[in-house]
């Protein structure tokens, strides 16, 4: 079974290490089946955004997002948190 996942870009946070979310990896086709299924064994959410993914695979990796990102990037990590309370309230 095929999948359409074209495209896929994973972000990390670490407020220690940087001011703003970092691109940890990026990746086509191949490349981004195995980011989203990485995603997926480890439990991390995943958020599709087309839109979000094509601008964000023109940064490089370990590059900072920019400033004009800064709002919708922190819109996408309230829904994770969000998720993961739901989460803790299920077990």
């Amino acid at each position: 079974m095929k999948s359409n996942i074209k495209e896929a870009v994973a972000l990390k946070y670490n407020p220690e290490e940087s001011g703003s979310p970092v691109v940890a990896a990026k990746g086509k086709g191949e490349t981004a089946q195995r980011i989203v299924s990485t995603a997926k064994e480890h439990n991390i959410p995943i958020q599709e955004d087309a839109s979000l993914v094509h601008l964000l695979s023109r940064l490089e990796i370990e590059e900072s997002i920019p400033e004009e990102l800064y709002e919708v990037v922190a819109e996408l990590f309230a829904f994770i948190y969000q998720m993961d309370k739901e989460a803790e309230l299920k077990t």
